[in-house]
């Protein structure tokens, strides 16, 4: 079994850019807060894996393919993943790289700790 604290520190680290990513929105640069909450959402995630497989992935499409492989074996984890992709494309692709953001961008950042909080939920399960 993985140590609590080894995947606990990663979440901790997703709640801390989430914070980033809030303060980011309220003073008005939603490019860099949709990419503060795409990174949070990409570092729960990797939490989640850690917790359940005692590796972290080393990269994002690991990252993707992993939650994938876990949902598949665990329906709980299906909760997450149509959210995952919502915030890699939506937040990380659309907003951030080409400045396309939407009326549910800040909806998705906010939410994104509601992500976080599940995620950590279901390392535990």
């Amino acid at each position: 079994m993985i140590p609590v604290q080894d995947y606990a520190a990663i979440f901790a680290d997703a709640r801390d850019v989430h914070t980033q990513a809030l303060e980011r929105l309220e003073h008005g640069d939603i490019r860099d807060a949709a990419e503060k909450a795409w990174c949070a959402t990409k570092r729960a995630t990797d939490a989640l894996i850690l917790a359940r497989t005692g590796e972290e992935p080393p990269t994002t499409a690991i990252t993707s393919n992993e939650l994938d492989a876990l949902s598949r074996r665990d329906p709980d984890v299906k909760t997450l993943v149509g959210r995952y992709y919502s915030r890699i494309s939506q937040l990380h692709g659309a907003c951030f790289y080409n400045g396309i953001c939407n009326s549910e961008t800040p909806r998705r950042i906010r939410e994104t700790a509601d992500y976080i909080g599940d995620a950590q939920r279901l390392a535990s399960s």
